[in-house]
């Protein structure tokens, strides 16, 4: 019998398409600041800047590609492997390479390597986290196994522009930036660790709320966006703590918790990894 060619999906696989551009360009941003940092210390800031913004933006197309998939019934294998390779990109090496030019450039015996211990991790979840899909495809799970490497990226991309933030009128982020590389070393780390996370794999068109909790939902938003320099880095700083509370939390907290976010909470026996 001949092969079925793999089905490409348009709407979801243009989302990714949209995560790879934005990685691309982060990337692109970050080596035109490094060029410019000897130079003109203003401008290569603002090329950072941008650069943290491409990595947010990209984080926003990831999260919506596998709800339109998941929303139309186009779950794919070919999905999953092009979402996979844009995430290496925007979420494994840009913020490698980030950190490595703002940061441990002045480290010269151990700045690529704590830069490609991360990437090298970001890498190794993702085909661990593809290997585990094709074991057991049929599964819907809403947890995660190890902190997900686009929260990762979010969260090194949100503490950089809150450093920036803090430096804004100065030609260094100051003593606070050497944060950053323990930051990468412990995110690797969290990757392969086993505390769970919400996978926020329920939240879609279809979620439903109550009026109160629509309305919270929409003010933290909007504060989000009034004080984008270090609200993004507080959400993801507390994504990141709660996986690491949630085994001492009881199982009606958990609950209570994650229906909040507009999960549906599984069994711990049947928890997933990505």
């Amino acid at each position: 019998m001949n092969e079925q060619p793999s089905k490409i999906y348009l709407l979801p696989n243009l989302m990714t398409a949209g995560n790879l551009f934005c990685g691309f360009t982060a990337t692109l941003k970050i080596l035109e600041g490094a060029l410019l940092q000897s130079t003109n210390a203003d401008l290569a800031a603002d090329r950072f800047h941008e650069a943290i913004w491409f990595v947010l933006g990209a984080f926003v197309f990831d999260f919506l590609d596998g709800r339109l998939a998941r929303l139309g019934g186009h779950e794919s294998a070919f999905g999953r492997e092009f979402d996979s390779l844009a995430d290496i990109v925007s979420f494994g090496l840009a913020p490698a390479l980030m950190v490595y030019r703002v940061v441990l450039q002045e480290f010269p015996r151990a700045c690529w390597i704590i830069a490609f211990i991360y990437l090298a991790c970001g890498a190794l979840r993702l085909a661990r986290f593809n290997s585990d899909e094709k074991h057991d495809a049929a599964s819907h799970q809403n947890t995660f196994t190890g902190f997900p490497i686009p929260a990762a990226a979010g969260l090194i991309a949100s503490i950089t522009l809150f450093l920036l933030w803090l430096a804004e009128g100065e030609h260094h982020l100051g003593n606070w930036r050497f944060v950053l590389p323990p930051l990468l070393l412990f995110l690797s780390f969290m990757m392969f660790s086993r505390f769970q996370y919400p996978s926020f794999k329920a939240v879609n068109w279809k979620t439903k709320k109550s009026i109160p909790r629509f309305l919270a939902i929409i003010l933290i938003l909007i504060f989000t966006v009034m004080n984008y320099e270090w609200m993004p880095a507080v959400l993801f700083l507390s994504y990141l703590l709660y996986g690491v509370l949630r085994p001492w939390l009881s199982r009606e907290w958990r609950r209570e918790i994650e229906e909040e976010i507009g999960e549906e909470p599984s069994a711990e026996s049947a928890e997933q990894t990505r």
